[in-house]
């Protein structure tokens, strides 16, 4: 990606600095519907861009949930809510309603759009659908699905623009969310609390703009010391409620940022190297994908050879904002 599109995409402007952002990254490879090599984008308008959303996005999506369904054995006719988290296109009728469709669905499932919350959607997005299950006994399904590769900017010396060129990307991730009692041992993990801590002074230090151009992220350098200040205490508050301590975790799903998000939450929650694995190689081997990746990580904690039982996912975003939940063996 560096050396046939980014290189020259930067030649003149910020080269140096950018091939410097890009080698440090900690993204070996990555996955997108658009090919920078073979369509550059960055010239797009947003119209162009959000047609070519619909037509990547639909196949992607219905993977992604046609894998929840079977993982869960899941008639799609039972589920009572569909949610989809997406922050990277907006097509009316949306992805809940064409792939509620596609799949026969009934016309009673209730749907639930959640959009521009970024790369935390995923948890609030689990959170609503929980919530759902627990009050009305029908099974849910989240999905979150993200194609950043759409919103490739022109050249610019904003550093902030070539730190999300390097790290992001596409994917897609399901989840289906059965009422207790309703998935069998070893099938998956019980949602026991989902929090968050929002901090609004710093609001504007992520940003997700809509330009004639596609959509444009505001960065700040500052969002890993915000990050920094609000770990321990959100994390420390919901082991505490459910009795447990920074010991009785043996998986950590935490949403890689960045390299420096990465030792920021290891740091200030004292954890190891070893610890920081899961979410280090999925960093590597598929970059940031905004609200997916912390079910990638959630998902290849569950396919290791030893499941860990008690798993705290963590993932961050515009407010400045920190969600967390607590996930148990069911």
């Amino acid at each position: 990606m560096w050396r046939d599109f980014f290189a020259d995409h930067y030649a003149g402007v910020q080269r140096g600095l950018a091939k410097r952002v890009f080698a440090n990254a900690g993204v070996v490879t990555r996955h997108s519907v658009v090919n920078p090599l073979l369509e550059d984008v960055s010239r797009w308008s947003t119209k162009a861009r959000m047609e070519r959303y619909l037509i990547e996005a639909l196949p992607l999506g219905k993977e992604a949930v046609a894998g929840a369904l079977d993982a869960a054995g899941l008639d799609p006719a039972r589920i009572g809510l569909f949610a989809v988290c997406s922050c990277t296109g907006y097509v009316t009728p949306g992805l809940d309603i064409l792939l509620a469709r596609d799949f026969g669905m009934s016309a009673q499932t209730q749907r639930l759009f959640i959009g521009h919350m970024g790369c935390y959607a995923a948890l609030p997005g689990l959170g609503a659908v929980t919530d759902f299950v627990a009050s009305r006994g029908q099974p849910a399904l989240l999905l979150c699905l993200e194609l950043t590769s759409l919103h490739l900017q022109p050249p610019t010396r904003d550093p902030q623009q070539i730190v999300a060129h390097a790290l992001f990307s596409d994917a897609a991730a399901a989840v289906a969310v059965l009422p207790a009692g309703g998935v069998g041992p070893g099938r998956g993990y019980t949602v026991r609390e989902v929090t968050a801590v929002t901090d609004t002074a710093t609001a504007d230090h992520m940003t997700w703009d809509v330009t004639d151009l596609g959509f444009r992220m505001g960065l700040s350098p500052r969002v890993p010391d915000v990050l920094a200040e609000h770990i321990g205490p959100l994390v420390s508050g919901l082991l505490e409620r459910h009795g447990l301590a920074l010991s009785d975790i043996d998986g950590w799903a935490v949403h890689p940022g960045g390299p420096k998000i990465l030792d920021v939450v290891r740091d200030g929650l004292g954890l190891s190297e070893e610890q920081m694995t899961p979410s280090r190689d999925t960093l590597a081997n598929h970059g940031n994908c905004s609200s997916p990746t912390v079910l990638l990580i959630a998902d290849a904690l569950w396919r290791s050879p030893v499941p860990p039982r008690n798993v705290v996912a963590l993932a961050f975003g515009p407010g400045l904002t920190l969600y967390a939940a607590l996930l148990s063996a069911a």
